[in-house]
């Protein structure tokens, strides 16, 4: 089975939640961005990542906008369901952008980064951060992999939402400030009406919220992909 589930910003009590308690032997752990376990290179991060990667399950990540790039980029790169991504430990992977995988039979597009909200907090040359958001030619990989499908892809695994998304969730939390289009979301919104899908997740809200039977917004929850309450 594949499941799927929000931020998780480097907290290893997460993978003690009876949620986990759902995965098995081979199954497999989506996590939709701001992973945080690969963060400052230390002897204690190294073993916790070394000892997610023993899991029974598999655990693939996309990158979302609170992670260290520069880090995580000296990780080898290396073949993973039919699409690159870099080996952390074991069993333990982050998905490139715009990658394509088949996961038991379904095809899965990866597309991490975003928008950083507390741009004005951190300095602009901070590393750690400074890659944040996808670039032209990793929404070009996106395009170019959806191509090949004919536009159709059964999950999308995003940390960032459609703009459109984005602002009914805000709406919905009572946050009234207006929510800014960047070239990341007009191509969000050009998937949206150009290729069909089965499910699209997101973690970057922090909400647990079926916004409709194709959308869920994903924070601590862990569900499974075809899941629909």
């Amino acid at each position: 089975m594949v499941y799927v589930t929000g931020d998780m910003h480097g907290d290893a009590s997460r993978f003690k939640s009876s949620d986990m308690r759902c995965l098995k032997k081979g199954d497999t752990l989506l996590v939709c961005g701001d992973f945080g376990f690969v963060w400052d290179g230390s002897r204690a991060e190294q073993a916790l990542l070394k000892k997610l990667g023993k899991q029974k399950f598999n655990i693939a990540f996309v990158d979302g906008v609170h992670e260290n790039f520069a880090l995580l980029e000296q990780y080898p790169v290396v073949n993973w369901n039919g699409g690159r991504a870099r080996q952390i430990s074991g069993n333990l992977y982050h998905l490139m952008r715009g990658e394509l995988f088949t996961i038991e039979g379904s095809t899965y597009l990866a597309i991490g980064g975003g928008v950083c909200p507390d741009d004005d907090y951190r300095t602009h040359d901070d590393a750690r951060m400074a890659r944040e958001t996808p670039s032209y030619e990793e929404m070009e990989n996106a395009a170019a992999n959806l191509q090949t499908t004919n536009g159709h892809v059964d999950y999308i695994i995003t940390h960032e939402p459609p703009i459109r998304l984005k602002a009914f969730l805000q709406l919905k939390k009572q946050q009234h400030e207006s929510v800014e289009s960047t070239g990341l979301h007009s191509f969000f919104d050009e998937m949206l009406a150009k290729c069909t899908f089965k499910r699209w997740f997101f973690g970057s809200m922090h909400v647990d919220k079926r916004i409709s039977a194709a959308h869920m917004a994903l924070f601590r929850r862990v569900i499974a992909v075809d899941q629909q309450d």
